[in-house]
C-alpha cells in the first residue's frame, strides 16, 4: 500500500524522500507549504502534533493497521524496521546507526539550521554573535564527521544506513552554510559516493512541492 508523505523541500523533508526511494516503497507526496503556515492546519496537526514536517501515514502499519509517524528520525527508524533495510538487525553497526542518527538530530541539523538563520539576518548587530557561534559549531561538527569517516566508509561502518540519509540531507545544504567540502576530504568522499547512488538522486529530484 502507498505511504502518504507530508513534507516540504527542506533537509528534513528530503531525508524521507531519499529513504523511500532507497527502500523502494511507493509513496504519495502531500506538500505542506511551511512558508504559508500550512503546518498549523488541524488536519496536519492530527498526524504531526509538533507542527513540523515531515510526517507520514502508513496504511499498512503494525498489525495491518494505519499508523502516522512524525519526526524525521523516528520516520527513518520506522521505515528501516518495516523494510529490514539500512539498519543492521543487531551488533555494533546497529548501535552506530542509532548514534549517528541521534548526532544528526541533536547537532548536525539544529546547529546548521541556526547557521542558515543568522546568515539571513540583515542587521549586522543582530547577526554577528549568532553567526559566529553557529558557524563555529558547524565547522566543529564537520570535523567530528571527518575524523569518523577517515576510519569508516559510512557512518555506521561498512554499509549505508539511515544515519547516512539523515546526515546527507543536511550536508546537501553545505553551500548555504558556506562550507567547502574540499576542506574535509573524507567527508567529501562519502558525500560524493552517497549522491552518486541512483535512488538517492531520485529522492533529491522528486518534487516535494507538488502532490504526485
Amino acid at each position: 500500500m502507498t505511504i502518504q508523505l507530508y513534507t516540504w523541500d527542506t533537509p528534513n523533508g528530503r531525508k524521507i524522500s531519499v529513504a523511500l526511494e532507497e527502500m523502494g516503497l511507493p509513496y504519495t507526496v502531500h506538500p505542506i507549504n511551511i512558508s504559508k503556515g500550512e503546518q498549523f492546519d488541524p488536519a496536519f496537526l492530527a498526524i504531526s502534533p509538533n507542527n513540523r514536517i515531515p510526517a507520514i501515514v502508513d496504511p499498512d502499519g503494525p498489525g495491518g493497521k494505519s499508523i502516522s509517524v512524525f519526526e524525521s528520525g523516528a520516520i527513518l527508524l520506522y521505515l528501516a524496521e518495516k523494510t529490514g533495510k539500512f539498519l543492521s538487525s543487531s551488533g555494533p553497526a546497529r548501535i552506530a546507526a542509532w548514534e549517528w542518527l541521534m548526532w544528526q538530530m541533536g547537532g548536525f541539523g539544529p546547529m546548521l539550521g541556526q547557521n542558515h538563520h543568522f546568515r539571513d539576518v540583515k542587521d549586522e548587530n543582530d547577526r554577528r554573535y549568532g553567526l559566529e557561534r553557529y558557524s563555529k559549531e558547524t565547522l566543529r561538527l564537520y570535523g567530528v564527521a571527518e575524523k569518523h569517516l577517515a576510519q569508516n566508509a559510512y557512518f555506521a561502518g561498512s554499509e549505508v544506513s539511515v544515519a547516512d540519509f539523515a546526515i546527507l540531507c543536511w550536508a546537501w545544504r553545505h553551500p548555504r552554510h558556506q562550507v567547502d567540502l574540499a576542506t574535509y576530504p573524507h567527508f567529501k568522499r562519502w558525500y560524493d559516493a552517497m549522491m552518486a547512488r541512483p535512488a538517492t538522486a531520485r529522492g533529491f529530484e522528486v518534487d516535494l512541492k507538488t502532490k504526485r
